[in-house]
């Protein structure tokens, strides 16, 4: 590489949304907000709905999407995440995102729930949660031991009454939350398993090296575990098909 030239970084999560649909797949974005991930997605040929309470949010949404061409192909629905099921088709959707929510909903059994019946069967449903053990170790490096205790003991992952989330997750934890929405986890990776813990502090890694090393500890077992943020792929079962009748 020449001196001053930047590796690109490619954001892992929008390429697997992207190797997820196909041109005029329909996707639904809880949650999404500006149209970080909607927008790119219907560049690719989608048709994808996003559904958020900001009218703020929403306003840049419109506008991301006329000025990349694909306002035809985007929808914006002002609505919480509980009333998902009275604003977007039932059982349709190819791709149901949500991103950075779950840790903040009031009621997750339900969310979850809402966010399977929206998916057709066979259809996959993309979740960015925080790492719950990333942020015990966040705690304990900068000398607040107790709150990792704290964080460790509670069901939710929470250090106390004035900690800003609702929850936190571990793949255990959010693979069994997603069974019983009725989910199957097809991949769990990791996002920022080394970038958090670097935070302020000094590194001599370029982006391009600190980028490549995420790449591998994403995947890498157990040190995805620690991940700032968990990256979970789930699908929607088919139905098996019951068995003929008899002849008579």
């Amino acid at each position: 590489m020449q001196d001053g030239a930047r590796a690109v970084v490619v954001d892992p999560v929008q390429a697997a949304l992207a190797a997820l649909v196909a041109p005029g797949s329909t996707v639904i974005d809880v949650g999404g907000g500006s149209g970080t991930r909607a927008v790119p997605l219907a560049r690719q040929g989608c048709v994808v709905t996003v559904v958020d309470s900001s009218i703020d949010a929403l306003a840049i949404l419109r506008r991301r999407a006329a000025e990349a061409g694909v306002a035809d192909r985007v929808h914006a629905v002002q609505a919480d995440a509980d009333r998902l099921a009275g604003v977007v088709p039932q059982g349709q959707a190819d791709l149901v995102v949500c991103h950075h929510l779950l840790e903040q909903v009031d009621d997750l059994p339900s969310t979850l729930s809402s966010l399977a019946a929206a998916l057709r069967p066979g259809g996959r449903l993309s979740l960015l949660v925080p790492g719950l053990l990333s942020a015990v170790l966040g705690q304990a490096l900068a000398g607040r031991a107790g709150e990792a205790r704290a964080m460790l003991a509670d069901p939710a992952g929470r250090w106390g009454p004035r900690d800003p989330l609702r929850r936190r997750f571990d793949i255990a934890g959010i693979s069994a939350d997603l069974a019983a929405a009725g989910l199957e986890v097809d991949q769990v990776t990791g996002l920022g398993v080394v970038s958090g813990l670097l935070s302020g502090r000094s590194t001599q890694a370029s982006d391009g090296d600190l980028a490549a090393l995420e790449q591998e500890l994403a995947v890498h077992e157990p040190l995805r575990r620690i991940a700032g943020d968990l990256h979970v792929l789930a699908r929607k079962p088919v139905p098996s098909n019951p068995d003929p009748a008899p002849s008579p």
